[in-house]
């Protein structure tokens, strides 16, 4: 295949596994949270929520997703391509508190939270490609990408999410020259660039879990197999 880069626009298609990951920006104590209610007190499992407690959250274990794509490639010269590839990236985060979760959707459930989100992503990249070596070239990727959140939330949920969201992203990459096709095999970081905590749930549902920290950033890691 040594005229497929000489391609000025090419086609394929993305298979990928990705993890997805929140970074927390805790209250130091959850009364400094300006919503906290200090005259109506929570009791979550038979603790009650003090200003002065310290509430914390983590991603205790990352989950495995799926990722699927197209691939649209624009040759700008001989090292530099630019790349769209819009597709959808089915994930879940489960949050793990230092307190009881209380739920009252999911009674049964009290060692962690689960979100589930199903992706539209747009991202925009910048491909650098080194020099082709025999049948092999490797390569570094960065630019961003928009991302739609298109599963149900609902004012029942624990931790609400905004939809819409905006990464910078940053890769690498190796590719593979076949006889029929070009395999890519891609080590992808997205890293959130905005504050996707919503409103806190219902008056209905504990409030602590959302009140605990200021901001979430979604961040994603992908490994895709690209098809060109």
């Amino acid at each position: 295949m040594t005229t497929f880069d000489d391609k000025r626009i090419h086609f394929g298609f993305t298979l990928g596994i990705n993890t997805v990951d929140f970074n927390f920006n805790h209250y130091s104590v959850i009364g400094n949270n300006p919503k906290f209610d200090r005259e109506n007190l929570e009791n979550v499992n038979g603790t009650i929520i003090y200003d002065t407690m310290v509430i914390r959250a983590d991603i205790p274990k990352l989950i495995p997703g799926f990722t699927v794509g197209i691939v649209t490639n624009l040759r700008l010269s001989e090292s530099f391509d630019l790349r769209f590839l819009p597709g959808m990236s089915f994930s879940e985060r489960r949050i793990g508190y230092n307190i009881p979760i209380a739920d009252v959707t999911n009674p049964g459930e009290n060692n962690y939270y689960s979100i589930k989100s199903t992706f539209l992503d747009f991202p925009l990249l910048l491909k650098y490609k080194s020099r082709k070596m025999n049948n092999q070239r490797p390569y570094l990727i960065s630019g961003v990408a928009y991302r739609i959140d298109i599963s149900k939330t609902g004012q029942e949920d624990l931790v609400r999410l905004k939809p819409i969201s905006l990464s910078a992203e940053a890769g690498v990459g190796w590719d593979t020259y076949l006889q029929f096709f070009r395999l890519s095999t891609e080590l992808k970081f997205s890293f959130g660039l905005d504050n996707v905590l919503d409103d806190g749930p219902k008056s209905t549902q504990p409030q602590v879990y959302t009140h605990a920290f200021s901001k979430l950033s979604s961040n994603m890691f992908v490994l895709s197999f690209h098809f060109e």
